[in-house]
């Protein structure tokens, strides 16, 4: 190799052109320009070849052979130039087809059950002169296109990583090669790790993969166009390693979740699970509600918060960035990150199986973050930190972030996340089969992840969403009664962290009244209440009833915690790093 890459002497009609002020190459230009080429697979950066040699020179082993993907000729010359004492291959790969888009690579829905069609994924070519070419090092340049809005959903920038991954899974039988990419853009972080990046130098990213989890990353589909797991399939006899795995929940700026995270830890351990529990936790969280969770099992680790910086002051997502921070749980080669507003009605252990990022679809092309399989990564954390002043969020909050970021996912069932809630479009017979879902016994979904008003907030006689005409859609009884039967399977010290405030009693009841003002149909207003909690009250001041004559002021606070706190045992407490 050359002491210095940048001493390339152009050729003269290149030198004229470049002290013209003409476009950098007017040969590079007129390469790509030719019919033949994709624009989808175009990049039109210019290769700091200093980079180049920089990156090169971390590798341990020579590079006697280097395959080059998606280079130009011009650029495979300077290679040739730059690196003469290398063999160098030109690597082929088809364009993708034109009708290969990226909603048709992660569809909104796929028939899961299979009742009317397989879900098949369009296929994308594969290289096709690598296969024994005993490869040292993979250089591949991958466009991006930064000023596009989805500039990390893009077919071409997809599918030369996909080919990258095979040919470095393939190249020689003892281990994977060495890939180099030249780009713009971070690769994707789930198929090419950072803890595999041994050097990055400007625009060149050097890594080197695992085999192992290279090859299981590649017998997935391509997208989420198809199951990464079969819905039918019998419970699984992974066994993984326990002691490196874990559910993982976070609760931060409100208590109210506390009683559904100790629900949820109930519900795991219901299933024959015997995984730890983690749960991060700020200051907001009292010490009493943390004796709560240390008694349900929850292992607590204590955070800084992370405030969304495109976040209104004291709005609902100001800091739900902190969900970042379940990357910082290295002592976990997995977790499986569940919200606090769920059951576990049959055992997911599995997952534990499956690679970042495992989920359900949720709409267009994103995934849920209710349910999750994540890797704990320092190196993720802060490429998570990063970007959160340029990155826009779909949704403003954390799972639109996480969608900007790990947009190669993969779709498990929906029963693995299924949400309680009847779309406005639902016939009867999908009524009838959600609240026939929501109740089987033994149990038919994996989880079941309670949208709208909680159970635990609501009187255990009714789903309380009834009461509230836009919170219909998330009203089941049905799953009202499934999540109350793992609150009365709880030890009763666990269940004292359910009882309601005064000014929730008299929020439901204002709910109430205005549901018998209104008439509503399903009658639910007219239940009489027999849910002890009505009457137990555990705060200094237990006349709710008097909050209904001024209701809608905001001269109460609702910052007290009960003065009798249940004996619980000692609290386990790390404190995770702060930045």
């Amino acid at each position: 190799m050359r002491g210095s890459m940048g001493n390339h002497s152009p050729n003269p009609m290149e030198h004229r052109l470049r002290l013209s002020g003409s476009l950098p190459s007017f040969v590079d230009r007129w390469l790509w320009e030719r019919p033949s080429a994709d624009a989808r697979y175009i990049s039109d950066l210019d290769i700091n070849w200093v980079d180049i040699s920089e990156s090169l020179s971390k590798l341990t082993e020579g590079q006697d052979k280097i395959g080059l993907l998606n280079f130009n000729e011009s650029e495979i010359g300077r290679w040739r130039e730059e690196v003469p004492n290398s063999k160098h291959v030109v690597l082929h790969l088809d364009s993708a087809g034109k009708d290969v888009t990226w909603e048709s690579l992660y569809p909104e829905w796929i028939d899961e059950e299979e009742e009317s069609e397989v879900p098949v994924c369009p296929s994308l070519p594969r290289p096709k002169n690598y296969k024994n070419s005993d490869i040292d090092l993979i250089a591949v340049k991958l466009p991006c296109r930064k000023s596009a809005h989805n500039w990390s959903r893009d077919v071409a920038r997809l599918h030369l990583q996909l080919a990258a991954a095979r040919i470095s899974a393939s190249a020689k039988k003892d281990r994977p090669v060495p890939v180099l990419f030249v780009t713009d853009c971070f690769p994707l972080p789930n198929l090419f790790t950072c803890k595999e990046l041994v050097t990055r130098q400007g625009n060149a990213w050097l890594y080197n993969p695992k085999l192992d989890t290279l090859n299981q990353k590649l017998q997935l589909p391509i997208g989420s166009c198809e199951l990464s797991l079969p819905v039918k399939a019998k419970e699984r006899g992974y066994s993984g390693t326990p002691h490196r795995e874990a559910y993982a929940t976070i609760l931060h700026s409100a208590h109210v979740y506390v009683c559904g995270a100790i629900a949820a830890a109930q519900s795991i351990r219901m299933v024959g699970s015997t995984r730890d529990f983690v749960i991060l936790v700020d200051d907001t969280i009292s010490e009493y509600h943390r004796s709560g969770l240390a008694a349900a099992g929850w292992k607590i680790r204590t955070i800084e918060r992370i405030r969304n910086p495109k976040a209104e002051e004291n709005a609902y997502n100001e800091w739900n960035y902190s969900k970042f921070r379940l990357w910082q749980l290295t002592d976990y080669d997995k977790i499986i990150f569940i919200d606090a507003d769920l059951l576990i009605l049959r055992n997911i252990d599995f997952l534990f199986g499956m690679p970042e990022i495992t989920a359900t679809g949720n709409n267009a092309t994103l995934f849920n973050s209710g349910v999750m399989v994540i890797e704990p990564s320092n190196c993720t954390f802060q490429l998570l930190m990063d970007h959160i002043n340029e990155i826009e969020s779909y949704n403003g909050g954390d799972q639109g972030y996480l969608n900007e970021i790990f947009t190669w996912w993969h779709r498990i069932p929906k029963h693995m996340n299924f949400l309680k809630h009847f779309w406005e479009g639902d016939e009867e017979e999908k009524k009838v089969m959600k609240t026939t879902l929501f109740g089987a016994d033994p149990p038919v979904l994996y989880v079941l992840h309670y949208l709208g008003l909680k159970p635990w907030l609501c009187f255990r006689d009714y789903d309380c969403n009834w009461n509230v005409d836009i919170l219909q859609e998330f009203a089941s009884d049905v799953a009202h009664k499934t999540w109350w039967k793992v609150h009365d399977a709880m030890p009763e010290n666990l269940q004292k962290f359910c009882l309601l405030r005064s000014k929730q009693k008299a929020g439901l009841e204002w709910d109430r009244r205005q549901a018998e003002k209104g008439n509503f149909t399903d009658r639910h207003w007219n239940i009489t209440i027999t849910d002890e909690r009505l009457k137990t009250c555990f705060e200094d001041f237990c006349f709710w009833e008097s909050m209904l004559w001024h209701w809608g002021e905001t001269n109460w606070t609702d910052d007290k915690s009960p003065t009798t706190v249940p004996t619980a045992p000692a609290i386990t407490q790390t404190a995770l790093p702060s930045l």
